[in-house]
């Protein structure tokens, strides 16, 4: 890294006001709100005649001018998702069903788990009667091929997170809103509007998008002017003289933005709030994220510094935090076994390069680390861009914040993402120019219309599947091609490409389950607001979701790397090279679940290479599976103009995905979770943490431009003092060098993770790691608790 010199700002711990804030926030159950529900079909029922981008204008519209809104005492941000703090709306246009089926185990889950009343059961059922054959769900089931769905159901790959949710996974352009306000986005669609020619059908269509961009633009301003009102209000009864001062800037700032350009950073943090809250009220997709928070924010930062004190402009950044953590998803139970920790995966990143290629680094580049340690909460998702340039004062910063053991910051590579988003069609200027979205998925933001996240591809059931001649051996039924298996191959050569027609069958079924629900989504719930931020929707007339945006992508990603590597190396050495042992042992210990065959499984274990030791034999192996898993997902295109791209990662989808999976010859036994992301499996890398991101680093990170992710877990003691942070910087820069593209770091012991277990009570607010997240870790499901407290614990 370079030691160009940087001068920090001032940091700032946090206020009384914010820890005050925080304190009400952790002791807050997240519940369940009908109210969104409640007005969107009543919306609907009111607009049946219109088109359907006009009618989601009206619904948003709706929503905004009915929901209650509330200011909490000591906000000075303002804005909130649903009738209580930490409550999440239900949106019953994407799909209902499951709700119903699950209102009254919400309070029972093992994770993520909801309050609920009984009179908000009764609201939720009334309201569902409406969708039954409206939802985007149950539409892109009927666009499916059966054969496509049937996988789906099979766990092969699940397409669920866009098949039940909105899409999310995108970054508008969040500093035209600031800079110009939306007034300027109205005027730009009405000079749209003025331009058509209505005798042209394909215009008339374009006409409907703009009308509902404006009426959803309007809306958005008129519910900023209820919070002046309602801020008003409360001021007029306030007798605390600070408070009621307080409450009098508020409305004179939502009085102002978003709709006319900010001129100070109190403004700008305001209307950047509103309209990242809104597109939640719109949609419940996830990973709706700020990305480049600290570049378009900056301006308004300089413009307050003679006139906030640098305290002051802190407090602002924590209390945005804390807005942030407010907002709150409920998933289906399987969904939420994949997104456990009532994550929303907004992800915020500093740091990285212009679009010229100079340094980035600036005050707020700092302050969002400190904003992010003075809150010690799972949300935003932090994350920071690593260059030749980078100041050694911002590496080290970050470094301090990854040892106090919230997983953050995730750490992203500039010299190989760059190339990568370049290689897919990006200019220069905008591949240096990207954020991340949710996980560890690249674009640029304001630009890009990804479908990252689009489905899990389950490399550890291919394998199953491979060596079993496409026969699911739970069920016994053929799901996959006549390819063979252990008791047909002559060779290691035949068992690969036994693998890659599996593979190859099941990514085709995947890309047409995928492109399925994309058009639903485009058919059914197009998204006005959302699109009028993101060029070229406006120019175009079109939402994203029918192909609006300047780039477009769809984003499934392989979990199991680890599993399908170690699984292929340990046939290869251990049968065709070594013949240590008969492919009818390994076929029956693999039957029985290694039953009464421990001493075989050690063997497994122990006598074949494994991924994550800078082993070439076994890492060679893995980067091969995971190249055949890319290879096939570049070959298909979306309804959108697109192309598809491949990721490597699981958010924690690892686990229930595991849990459809027999015994593998990795030695892993059945039912049990597959390997976190591109890491190795949990206790398996016995080389220091060197060797195993040296093996990470040999995976083709370049062709798995959708991201992939590197979780690494250290003991509190392995990165204490300088020394220590030297040494988490030198893991960080040897796989960085070599390649790899992603890596984070849980530094946490095995010992508090196990207190924490026992004792949930006394750790609330426990915030760790779990794959391209990080959650509180009371809140995860015993299983996910366990998967993390088993990964490989690096010392030096």
């Amino acid at each position: 890294m370079t030691n160009n010199p940087v001068i920090l700002p001032g940091l700032h711990d946090a206020t009384e006001r914010t820890e005050k804030i925080l304190d009400r926030f952790v002791n807050t159950a997240p519940g369940i709100c009908p109210e969104r529900a409640e007005l969107i079909t009543k919306s609907y029922k009111e607009t049946e005649a219109l088109p359907m981008v006009i009618r989601r204008a009206k619904a948003l519209e709706k929503i905004l001018n009915g929901m209650s809104i509330f200011i909490a005492d000591g906000e000075l941000v303002v804005g909130n998702q649903a009738s209580n703090p930490r409550s999440a709306p239900i949106f019953p246009e994407f799909s209902c069903q499951w709700v119903e089926e699950e209102l009254d185990r919400l309070e029972l889950r093992t994770a993520d788990k909801f309050m609920i009343t009984e009179d908000t059961k009764d609201k939720l059922r009334s309201a569902f009667t409406y969708w039954d054959g409206k939802t985007t769900n149950e539409y892109a089931a009927a666009l499916m091929p059966p054969e496509a769905l049937e996988a789906h159901n099979d766990v092969v790959y699940t397409v669920g997170n866009y098949f039940y949710n909105g899409v999310g996974h995108i970054s508008v352009d969040y500093a035209e809103v600031i800079g110009k306000g939306l007034n300027s986005v109205i005027a730009r669609a009405e000079a749209e509007l003025a331009k058509l020619d209505y005798a042209d059908a394909t215009q008339l269509k374009k006409r409907h998008f703009l009308d509902a961009t404006i009426i959803a633009n309007k809306a958005v301003i008129a519910f900023a002017a209820r919070f002046a009102d309602r801020a008003e209000s409360m001021a007029a009864d306030c007798t605390d003289a600070l408070r009621k001062d307080e409450l009098l800037e508020i409305a004179r700032i939502c009085r102002k933005v978003p709709a006319q350009p900010a001129e100070s950073f109190h403004e700008a943090v305001q209307a950047f709030w509103f309209t990242h809250l809104v597109i939640q009220l719109e949609s419940n997709g996830h990973s709706i994220s700020p990305m480049r928070f600290d570049q378009y924010m900056a301006p308004y930062y300089e413009m307050s510094k003679a006139t906030m004190l640098p305290e002051k402009s802190q407090e602002l950044l924590d209390l945005l935090w804390i807005k942030f953590a407010e907002l709150n998803k409920v998933r289906d139970e399987n969904s939420t076994m994949a997104f456990a920790g009532y994550p929303m995966f907004m992800n915020l990143i500093v740091g990285g390069q212009n679009r010229d290629g100079s340094d980035a680094t600036n005050d707020l580049s700092f302050m969002c680390l400190q904003a992010t340690a003075n809150t010690k909460l799972y949300a935003p998702s932090l994350s920071i861009r690593i260059h030749d340039g980078t100041p050694d004062s911002l590496y080290r910063k970050a470094a301090e914040i990854s040892r106090q053991g919230m997983g953050y910051p995730a750490y992203y590579n500039d010299r190989a993402i760059i190339p990568a988003l370049v290689d897919r069609g990006l200019t220069t200027e905008d591949a240096r120019d990207y954020g991340i979205i949710g996980c560890v998925e690249p674009q640029v933001g304001g630009k890009t219309e990804g479908w990252h996240d689009a489905a899990f591809f389950n490399m550890g059931k291919i394998i199953e599947l491979t060596l079993n001649n496409g026969v699911d051996t739970r069920t016994g039924k053929q799901i996959g091609p006549r390819s063979g298996g252990l008791d047909t191959f002559k060779n290691f050569d035949e068992m690969l490409a036994a693998y890659t027609e599996q593979t190859a069958h099941f990514v085709k079924l995947m890309a047409s389950a995928d492109n399925a629900v994309d058009m639903a989504h485009a058919e059914r719930c197009p998204l006005p607001f959302l699109s009028s931020l993101v060029d070229d929707c406006i120019a175009k007339g079109k939402s994203v979701q029918e192909g609006g945006a300047h780039y477009n992508f769809t984003g499934p990603q392989g979990v199991g790397v680890a599993n399908a590597g170690d699984s292929l190396a340990a046939v290869k050495k251990l049968v065709f090279d070594d013949k240590a042992l008969t492919i009818e042992e390994l076929k029956n210990a693999l039957a029985t679940d290694f039953e009464e065959n421990e001493s075989l499984r050690q063997m497994l274990i122990n006598r074949a290479p494994k991924y994550g030791n800078d082993d070439a034999f076994a890492d060679d192996i893995a980067r091969e599976a995971a190249l055949i898993y890319c290879r096939e997902v570049n070959k298909y295109t979306n309804p959108r103009g697109g192309k598809f791209q491949p990721g490597l990662y699981p958010a924690s989808a690892n686990v229930p995905l595991g849990s459809i999976v027999s015994a593998t010859p990795d030695g892993r036994k059945a039912w049990s979770p597959l390997a976190d992301g591109v890491s190795p499996i949990s206790g398996f890398d016995d080389s220091g943490p060197t060797a195993a991101v040296n093996s990470v680093a040999k995976l083709d990170h370049h062709i798995a431009s959708n991201g992939t992710l590197l979780n690494q877990k250290f003991h509190p003691t392995a990165i204490a003092g300088d020394q220590g942070l030297e040494n988490l910087k030198s893991v960080t820069e040897t796989y960085f060098k070599n390649g790899g593209t992603h890596v984070q770091y849980n530094v946490i012991s095995r010992e508090t993770l196990e207190d924490a277990q026992n004792n949930p009570d006394e750790y609330k607010g426990l915030v760790v790691r779990v794959a391209g997240y990080s959650a509180f870790f009371t809140a995860l499901d015993k299983t996910l608790q366990d998967d993390i407290i088993a990964r490989t614990e690096q010392t030096f």
